[in-house]
């Protein structure tokens, strides 16, 4: 006859399993509700930056706008301040993203504008002409923010701040550079290209459709546990079922 103990132990061997299953299940279910709750929010965040982007262009006040606000900006261009933003596709070609201060006189306030991109050149220690237009301008562009990053050093052919290549954004960096208060935001300027520069801005990916595919995976995960603890459960009680038709 078994002991206590000894049926503790049968219990035990025999619950952990089920267990084990059933904290799988739940736990992906959980994961995979919690990819869909993330793809149900950049969805909603994708839909309000297209309703943002289908403004009509607004004026620059002294705050600075939500990213992706359309913006038309009249003034100048700074003469002398030109970056360029290195390592840059563009139809399979590698080039620039150049960029430069525009003083917006309605506001007074200084902003940093990508103009465009430019391919770069076969001598990769000279950067691109860029013509930058005298006296009062227009433009039209839309907000952004720049996201964390690091900034490589520039290297000794390189090293001057004017026509400087660059490797990531950095308006800090930009700022103690030209000496000018730019605003905490980029322009990303759109409409004609009369200057030779492409502009041409693909949307970052909101990773919607990656969500939904973690989502499904999770879920499919959950299927699988939840069977395979099912079958667990069909051999006990089958097992249970041969124990006692041999003790009868």
């Amino acid at each position: 006859m078994d002991t206590l103990p000894g049926r503790f132990r049968k219990f035990s061997v025999l619950a952990l399993p089920l267990l084990a299953g059933l904290a799988t299940v739940l736990l992906t279910v959980q994961l995979g509700n919690w990819q869909l709750r993330r793809a149900a929010e950049k969805s909603a965040l994708q839909q309000a930056i297209e309703q943002r982007s289908a403004q009509a262009p607004a004026a620059l006040g002294q705050d600075d706008p939500p990213e992706w606000t359309p913006l038309a900006l009249r003034g100048e261009w700074h003469p002398r301040h030109l970056f360029y933003l290195d390592n840059r596709i563009h139809q399979g070609r590698a080039g620039y993203h150049v960029f430069a201060p525009f003083h917006d006189q309605d506001s007074g306030r200084w902003v940093m504008v990508a103009r465009g991109w430019i391919a770069a050149g076969a001598d990769r220690t000279r950067l691109p002409a860029v013509t930058t237009p005298d006296g009062p301008a227009g433009l039209t562009g839309q907000a952004r923010v720049p996201g964390e990053s690091f900034t490589l050093a520039n290297d000794g052919a390189n090293s001057a701040m004017d026509g400087a290549r660059w490797q990531a954004i950095d308006l800090d960096a930009w700022r103690a550079a030209t000496g000018l208060p730019l605003a905490g935001f980029y322009l990303q300027q759109t409409g004609a290209a009369s200057d030779g520069l492409v502009r041409d801005w693909p949307r970052p990916d909101a990773g919607i459709d990656r969500h939904r595919g973690y989502a499904l995976q999770w879920f499919a995960m959950a299927v699988l546990a939840a069977a395979l603890t099912a079958l667990y459960l069909w051999r006990i009680f089958r097992r249970t079922q041969d124990v006692q038709h041999r003790a009868e």
